[in-house]
């Protein structure tokens, strides 16, 4: 494709990009095809999947009035035919092909040739571009590959244009299901309460909407910060002097001039006016102002856009003082943003926080596994999906069991989930019952179950679930929360408090795992590929100062109990395993030099490696313990980032390769005699839990919200029952056909509410 076509498909886009809402996304979007191809019609469909049809949304050529009351079902048509095949459709006389549907009300009839393309997002049909001209034709390759391309990159523009207009408006005609968004389920649960978006004070785009308290106090904000970016501006080019050329001094007198500007100040005034803060009203503005150079052809033209959002980002640094001091958190709080960050939730009131909306993350990201230990629904993955800055303010319902939020709810859906939210907490107050049970079948097999950690904070709740012990404890977290390497005194005091807790209950310290996705800010290293780089064992044996650190602190912590286990990351050989223990008995002699006595703990591996897998049972013979990691073991062997929201939905802990070297790795730990324990998220799911069952683990290890449901389903099935499932399970050859069966099974035995409240 030239680069005069490419450089159209780049303005398009932008034009879409910043849009105000969906109407004017999709009216700039047919002008700029009809005038980048010179076709006599171009329109867009959307589909609606709840009437399953294509409702024309904008058009150029076809009469105006059809907009929005043109309704193709998707069996119909060439449209139809289009989001069918999901393919383009070619025709060069449109009105011969036996799909081909006259509606009278588009006044089509004159136009015989027909390319339709459809635009397709996350896999899901989303739309049908169509372009169509009065004579014959077929339309070039040329043609198709420029359509092609554009609707490949516009997808995701539409479904955020899309989603910005549920949001924003009251009520539509295209879409039934207003303010209804699926993302990736991340904690389970049900919450109720206010958006509260997490933004950058210094970055201008992120900021949310909001509706001012007093106006009058709004306009006067907004006129003193300009009035100061002005005097700023001016001052900077007076400050240099001589010292810079005068055409560069008068640089900055034109952003002076361009921060007072009229029309800038009216604008935005405007927008205060009708009814938002000065901060999202100046954003509004500058993005309009942006916008207007960079759809211009001149590339020194296009430039000031970026000259334009920096001057828009000094006037927001004088509206933003007052903003950040009046920082209120509503009692059910449900935090909302792009990335968001422990450190974000450590920020609002625990008391207050109801639920969790980011942008990235996915069922397995750490944001997950915290919102897990917090107990707190959450829901991810809406990155370039959502316009999530808008749901500020706004009354969001947060569905962590589907993956699902509603914005500004119906009475319906509020009464609906009000009720399923009592159902959850009833569940709740039963599962409580189950506290001081043991977590074994109806014919007698015991599973044991302890909790992941890696905050000082979760004792309370992990021992209030009845958990057994510590089967987890992430000893990077707090080497992630520092701005040095920690000593061996400091690492010693932290430990001492864990294995002091939950004595005489086992705590399994896991040795320094950083890399990946747990970076140390004070220890930064760049690798093109950092999940299959330098991390976990692989770092520590590299740094075998800060191992022996770490476990003489361990060692040292344990003296005077008898509740400590030692577990190492990342083991991919035999090597690296001889290596780790060669070390742990070396420090535990060292201990016992100084005049301490101290047991050898129980040392462990983590089978999170397809390699470590093959070699199960020589490493089985060289430890204590096995713990399976399954948020990287999945990862690795599904070739999956767990981190990443574009193939999150491929993460599949009931895939029939997952399912099969889980079995296998039992079948070596049973034959050597070797306890063997289920570790990450998807020991917490209640569906994999009755396989697991079957496959006769010997523990499993998982977040203290998950363990009572756990439990239940554990004291529900029998081994026998289990194992009957596991034969059924193996005989199939798709998840959806596994975690289908598994569900019904959980319905079966009454515990639907496991999967959803009245499930």
């Amino acid at each position: 494709m030239d680069s005069p076509l490419l450089g159209t498909i780049h303005r398009i886009v932008q034009s879409i990009d910043r849009s105000a809402d969906l109407s004017h996304a999709l009216d700039n979007l047919v002008v700029g095809i009809h005038e980048a191809l010179n076709v006599d019609v171009c329109s867009i469909y959307l589909n609606n999947k709840i009437t399953d049809s294509n409702i024309l949304m904008a058009t150029y050529g076809l009469n105006p009035d059809s907009v929005g009351n043109v309704s193709i079902p998707f069996d119909e048509g060439l449209v139809g035919l289009v989001t069918q095949l999901m393919e383009p459709v070619n025709i060069e006389n449109a009105h011969l092909h036996p799909r081909f549907k006259y509606i009278p009300e588009c006044g089509e009839e004159p136009f015989q040739s027909f390319l339709g393309i459809p635009v397709i997002h996350h896999g899901k049909n989303l739309a049908v571009l169509v372009v169509q001209q009065v004579s014959p034709r077929r339309f070039g390759d040329q043609d198709i590959a420029f359509l092609t391309t554009l609707a490949a990159l516009i997808a995701g523009n539409i479904a955020f244009a899309k989603a910005r207009g549920l949001i924003d408006e009251q009520g539509t005609d295209f879409s039934q299901s207003r303010g209804s968004f699926e993302g990736i389920a991340g904690a389970p649960g049900i919450s109720i309460g206010t958006g509260v978006f997490s933004y950058n004070y210094t970055d201008i785009s992120t900021i949310p909407d909001r509706k001012p308290e007093d106006i009058a106090e709004e306009e006067t904000r907004f006129r003193s910060a300009i009035n100061e970016v002005v005097k700023e501006l001016e001052t900077i080019g007076q400050k240099f002097g001589d010292n810079l050329p005068k055409a560069d001094r008068m640089l900055f007198d034109a952003f002076a001039l361009i921060a007072g500007d009229e029309e800038l100040v009216d604008a935005t005034i405007g927008r205060i006016r009708a009814g938002n803060w000065a901060q999202g009203a100046l954003r509004d503005t500058i993005e309009w102002y942006a916008a207007k150079f960079e759809s211009l052809d001149d590339a020194y033209m296009r430039e000031r856009a970026n000259d334009i959002r920096n001057i828009g980002c000094r006037i927001l640094g004088y509206l933003q003082p007052k903003a950040q001091a009046e920082k209120n958190y509503p009692e059910k709080t449900i935090l909302v943003g792009e990335d968001l960050s422990p450190m974000d939730l450590a920020i609002v009131p625990p008391e207050k926080l109801a639920g969790i909306v980011s942008g990235h993350g996915s069922a397995y990201s750490h944001l997950a596994i915290l919102a897990h230990a917090l107990n707190i629904p959450a829901v991810l993955g809406f990155s370039g999906q959502l316009p999530l800055p808008r749901l500020d303010g706004k009354t969001v319902i947060v569905d962590g069991y589907q993956g699902r939020i509603i914005v500004s709810p119906s009475d319906l859906e509020m009464k609906e989930y009000r009720e399923l939210n009592a159902e959850e907490k009833l569940l709740t107050e039963n599962l409580a019952m189950l506290q001081n049970e043991p977590a074994i079948t109806t014919d007698g097999i015991r599973i044991h179950l302890y909790t992941n950690t890696g905050l000082l904070t979760g004792f309370t709740q992990a021992l209030s679930v009845g958990t057994e012990g510590i089967g987890l404890y992430r000893t990077e977290l707090p080497f992630m929360s520092k701005d040095s390497f920690p000593s061996e005194d400091e690492q010693q005091s932290l430990y001492r408090q864990v294995l002091e807790a939950y004595s005489p209950l086992p705590v399994t310290l896991r040795t320094l795992d950083i890399g990946g996705d747990k970076p140390l800010p004070y220890f930064p290293f760049d690798e093109p590929n950092p999940f299959l780089g330098w991390r976990g064992i692989r770092f520590t044996l590299d740094h075998p100062d800060i191992l022996m650190t770490q476990l003489r602190a361990m060692l040292r912590a344990s003296i005077g109990f008898e509740n400590l286990r030692i577990l190492l990351p990342m083991i991919s050989s035999i090597d690296e395993l001889e290596q780790a223990v060669a070390l742990i008995h070396r420090a535990c002699d060292d201990i016992r030099d100084e005049g301490h006595f101290i047991s050898l703990p129980k040392i462990g591996a983590m089978i999170e490696v397809p390699a470590a897998v093959y070699q199960i049972e020589s490493i089985a013979r060289r430890v204590d313990f096995l713990t399976v990691g399954t948020n990287d073991l999945i990862q690795y062997l599904l070739a999956v980032d767990r981190n990443n929201e574009l193939v999150a939905r491929l993460f599949e802990p009931l895939h029939p390769a997952v399912l099969e070297v889980l079995t296998y790795i039992a079948t070596a730990a049973k034959r050597t005699g070797t306890h063997l324990s289920i570790c990450g998220e998807a020991a917490g799911d209640p569906a994999l839990v009755i396989l697991l069952i079957a496959m006769k683990v010997d523990s499993l290890s998982l977040g203290a919200g998950d363990l009572p449901r756990i439990k239940w389903v554990i004291r529900t099935f029998s081994y026998e029952h289990a194992r009957e499932i596991w034969q059924q399970v193996r005989q199939l050859e798709y998840s959806a056909q596994i975690r289908r069966l598994l569900t019904d099974e959980l319905v079966k035995h009454g515990m639907g509410g496991l999967i959803h409240p009245g499930g």
